[in-house]
């Protein structure tokens, strides 16, 4: 016999920008977003029995998302995800649980002849803001926030030296490198009971982005790392201390490889160690070193 052991179902990739207008000052703010929604409950007809009266339509769901970014605020992510969240468990009470991701797309505002501009703006990067909502029957909102693709390279301050040599050994040990890293690093909150509390807590949902987006920057620019493992531990152990609501922070960090060029074949020309000064940057393969970091009760749970 065959059972299903987990399903759900969804619409991924919807594409929403919502422009808000200062009718006053004439100011415009826009945000773009990519929203995935997926749901869990008693659905398991219509995979097995090819029952469709269990099913919310993926296009009503699309439909939805746009309903209610023009019924509700976008911003924080966190919010709006808790909003799509709350909806489709509330809407449809054989559903038990509501997964919404929303990646938030980086439009900057353009600053023309020293000024703030009203209503233009620029891409100055691939960097997201990342929220995943949870939503589940009787259980409230558990929500994750998150950076991804943020891009960072320093050309010194990186160094890799002390660990296992053995016969498959080939690489140097290393007090100064280049060390680059896409940086995708997220906090779990502890669990909101509704949606009140969400909105309770919307002034937090920014800063702690701020604040998780400047020390890792901070501690990546400013410390002489002795290891990616060792830096983004302590990035964790930072926000922790910021953000006094999150019950973990996690971090994907791969280490992108620049590797000197022997050149001294070319009539001696010296292009290594001390003298090391055109690279090779490298597409793969690439080392990736992933933490979740815990308060220590939360971490005796486990």
């Amino acid at each position: 016999m065959a059972a299903i052991a987990s399903a759900r179902y969804g619409k991924d990739n919807v594409r929403v920008y919502k422009v808000e207008r200062d009718e006053k000052t004439g100011v415009q703010t826009v945000t773009e977003m990519t929203v995935c929604v997926l749901l869990e409950g008693a659905i398991d007809t219509s995979y097995t029995k090819a029952d469709n009266s269990v099913v919310v339509a993926t296009d009503s769901m699309k439909n939805t998302v746009y309903i209610k970014a023009k019924e509700h605020p976008v911003t924080p992510p966190e919010l709006f995800a808790s909003i799509l969240g709350t909806h489709f468990i509330d809407s449809y009470p054989h559903l038990t649980a509501a997964h919404i991701n929303v990646i938030t797309h980086r439009w900057t505002r353009m600053t023309i002849d020293g000024k703030p501009h009203p209503h233009s703006f620029y891409r100055d990067g691939a960097e997201t803001r990342n929220v995943e909502a949870v939503a589940r029957r009787g259980k409230g909102i558990d929500i994750r926030s998150g950076i991804a693709g943020l891009l960072v390279l320093k050309s010194t301050g990186s160094q890799f030296h002390g660990f296992i040599r053995d016969e498959y050994t080939t690489l140097p040990e290393v007090w100064e490198r280049i060390l680059s890293t896409d940086v995708d690093a997220g906090w779990s909150w502890k669990t909101f009971p509704d949606i009140a509390a969400v909105k309770a807590a919307v002034p937090k949902f920014d800063k702690a982005f701020e604040d998780a987006r400047n020390i890792t920057l901070k501690t990546f620019a400013e410390e002489d790392s002795p290891s990616v493992q060792n830096t983004m531990y302590k990035m964790c152990e930072y926000i922790m201390a910021a953000v006094p609501e999150v019950e973990n922070v996690d971090y994907s960090l791969p280490n992108k490889h620049y590797f000197e060029i022997d050149l001294s074949w070319h009539k001696g020309l010296k292009n290594t160690g001390k003298d090391a000064e055109v690279y090779a940057p490298q597409s793969g393969p690439n080392g990736l070193i992933k933490v979740t970091v815990a308060r220590s009760q939360t971490a005796a749970k486990l």
